[in-house]
Parts: structure tokens; C-alpha cells; sequence
């Protein structure tokens, strides 16, 4: 019974990934100096905030700014690209601590990912500050827009750990980080996430995402349920085999595909790691391999050496079901898709976890009422004219 509880809880698990946020509002937050802004937006990454008035008449745009610093002697970034989605070609706002401890405005031009100088913007800044209380930064600022009726612009916002001789560090390359992008339409008062819709890696990591939610988030938890609880019936003796083989091969090759999309991207990913998803992509793809040779390695039921390979067998397939669901909510972490996506995989593993424990309960039902001199192991198989297969999976 222990294991049946092991095998409900590995599904199970999955929930304690799920942390509510306690963030607050944007429609909460207050100035002093009397600032009244006419729209406001909590942002989608960050714990940050776009508050802003625009003037089309002259092309005036009042923003107010606020996040927190990745760390407390770090600074944060508001700006507008002109000319791309993304941090290149972005006309930067920041705000930090200066060597004296007090709040200081800055303004770059970042033409490039390796540094970054103070310059003037291609826009006039007409008035600008920065406050910091309560671990949050404000930055203040009211710009002239260069081109006259355009209401929709690109933005992008940011945070970092620190600065050196008083010019600010690299911020991380978390999925928040990059993710700290999008659309502004100032009169509408709205601020749409970029998605990369339009970007091939957008698409190869969606790509990568599919192939491995449907590995080994699904398939490979489906193919264990067959192999540990439809061989207890007689009559799916020998098809739950065949259908256990099915699923875990297939999953095995689907694995592979995505396995090699995210190789792949990697490669196109220069100073981009995801460390913990990536050791876990390698290990899951290693111990799959391993899990395969069991097909071949298998010896018969009544060989010495059995013993040994049930244990070498479930043990691979249990631990290759965690890592798999582990990493397709990292996975699910860093594309940041639209929150229907994740809540109907953690639908699906939770009616998948409810049929294990339902189908445990008439397991034991069946084994408890055989007659006597019959096996009274549970998910033992059944003899039904075949020899008795054992499953490529637990």
C-alpha cells in the first residue's frame, strides 16, 4: 500500500508548485506632490508599476515608475524603443541609489547588450526624479514624444543587484527579465505583454514546450497507470503490455524531439541559462535511455537475476514521472503563457492522480478477493493463456 501511496503523491505533488501572490494594485498606490495620473497598469512581470498621463496636443507623456531593485542597493528601468520590442534601441529612465545613499535620475541609450553609457535620449526630458520608501523605487518623469498623433508605443521595463563606480550592473536573465516587455497604447490606457508572436525562437519554444508536456508530462504518467493497475484485470492480459509499450516509446521519441529543440535554442541563447530546467531536460533524457535497454535487458520471470531488474526498472520509472512533471512546470515558468495553459495541466494531473487512487481501491478489492492459492500480490498480472509480461514502466 505504501507505494500506491507514493505513486498518488508523485501526482499530487505538483500542487505544492503553485504560490499565490500578495502583490498589490497599482490603483492602490498614491504620490506625494499632489501627482494625479490619468491611467495606471500593474505590470505582468517584475512586482512593478506603470502609472501615466498623456497630452496628445504636444505630445506629453507623465510617467511615474515603481518597482523593486533585484537588491536593496540595486536600480530600476522604465523606457521606450522606438525602433524594436526589446532592450536594443531602448531610450532608458533609471533610477538608483548614488555613492552618497540618496536617489539619483539617470538616462541611456542602450545600443548594445555588452555596456551601457549615460547619454541624452532621441526625446526631450522635461522634468524627472526618484524617490525610494517601503523597498520600492520611484521614478518620475515627463518626456516629449518625437513623433506627433503615434499613441502606441514599445516599452520596456527592469531591475538590478547593483552598480560599479556608480554605473548600473547587468540585471538577470530570469524569465521575469526577459519577459519585462510590450505594447503601450497611451490613450486607451492599456499595456499588452509581448508575446513574440512573430519571433522563430518564440515559436521553437513553443514547439520545445508542446513535445515535452505531452512526453513526459502525459504520456509517460499515462503508460505507469496502465502498467501498474489495467495488468490486474484478466481480461487486458496481454494488451495492457502492449498498450504500456506503446505509450512509454512513444513518449521516449517525443522526449527526444523536444530534448533536441531545447539543445538547440540553448545554442542560440548567448548568455541566456536556465540552469535547473536544463540539468533536468539532460538527466531525463539520460535515465529515458537507461529505461529503454530495459526492453531488451528484461530477463525472464523466473530468472535469478529478475529481482534485480524490477528494482533497476521501477526505480528509473519512478523517477524519471517526477522529474518529468517537475520540469514541465519549470518549462511552463519560463514561456509564461496565458494562465489557462498551466491550469489545465494541473487539471489534468490531478484527474490523473484521482484515477490512480481510484483504480488502487479496486486493486486491492481484486486481490483481496481471490481465492486462496492465487497470488495475493497486488498488480502481480494475470495468467490468461499468455506468459505473464512485465511492463517497460512501474
Amino acid at each position: 500500500m505504501a507505494s500506491s501511496v507514493t505513486l498518488v503523491t508523485l501526482f499530487l505533488v505538483t500542487f505544492s508548485l503553485l504560490s499565490p501572490s500578495h502583490s498589490a494594485t497599482c490603483q492602490s498606490q498614491t504620490f506625494t506632490s499632489n501627482r494625479i495620473y490619468t491611467f495606471c497598469n500593474d505590470l505582468p512581470s517584475l512586482n512593478s508599476y506603470l502609472h501615466w498621463t498623456y497630452e496628445p496636443a504636444n505630445s506629453t507623456l507623465s510617467v511615474a515608475f515603481i518597482a523593486a531593485p533585484a537588491k536593496p542597493n540595486g536600480w530600476i528601468s522604465w523606457a521606450i524603443n522606438p525602433t524594436a520590442t526589446g532592450m536594443v534601441g531602448s531610450q532608458a529612465m533609471m533610477a538608483f541609489k548614488d555613492s552618497k545613499g540618496a536617489m539619483t535620475f539617470k538616462t541611456y541609450n542602450i545600443t548594445s547588450y555588452a555596456s551601457i553609457t549615460e547619454s541624452k535620449l532621441w526625446y526631450e526630458v522635461k522634468e524627472s526624479s526618484a524617490e525610494f520608501s517601503g523597498g520600492m523605487m520611484r521614478l518620475f518623469a515627463t518626456i516629449v514624444l518625437p513623433e506627433k498623433g503615434k499613441s502606441t508605443v514599445n516599452h520596456v521595463w527592469q531591475v538590478g543587484p547593483s552598480l560599479t563606480a556608480g554605473m548600473p550592473d547587468k540585471h538577470e536573465f530570469q524569465p521575469a527579465n526577459l519577459n519585462s516587455k510590450g505594447s503601450l497604447d497611451l490613450l486607451k490606457g492599456q499595456s499588452t505583454a509581448s508575446n513574440g508572436g512573430g519571433d522563430p525562437r518564440a515559436r521553437k519554444k513553443k514547439i520545445h514546450g508542446i513535445l515535452n508536456v505531452v512526453s513526459w508530462g502525459i504520456m509517460f504518467p499515462i503508460g505507469i497507470i496502465i502498467a501498474r493497475y489495467v495488468r490486474s484485470f484478466p481480461s487486458a492480459d496481454p494488451t495492457w503490455f502492449y498498450l504500456h509499450i506503446f505509450c512509454q516509446v512513444s513518449s521516449y521519441a517525443i522526449g527526444v524531439a523536444g530534448w533536441g529543440t531545447g539543445l538547440k535554442l540553448g545554442s542560440q541563447s548567448k548568455g541566456v541559462r536556465y540552469t535547473g530546467h536544463r540539468n533536468i531536460g539532460i538527466s531525463l533524457f539520460s535515465l529515458a535511455t537507461l529505461q529503454i535497454f530495459a526492453l531488451f535487458l528484461r530477463p525472464k520471470k523466473d530468472h535469478k537475476y529478475r529481482f534485480y531488474w524490477n528494482i533497476y526498472h521501477h526505480g528509473l520509472g519512478y523517477t524519471i514521472l517526477v522529474l518529468g512533471i517537475l520540469n514541465v512546470f519549470k518549462g511552463l515558468d519560463i514561456l509564461n503563457p496565458e494562465p489557462r495553459w498551466r491550469n489545465a495541466y494541473i487539471i489534468l494531473i490531478a484527474v490523473l492522480g484521482g484515477i490512480a487512487l481510484v483504480l488502487e481501491a479496486i486493486t486491492w478489492i481484486i486481490v483481496l478477493r481471490r481465492k486462496p492459492g492465487k497470488s495475493t500480490k497486488p498488480h502481480d498480472g494475470i495468467k490468461n493463456g499468455h506468459g505473464r509480461q512485465e511492463p517497460l514502466a512501474p
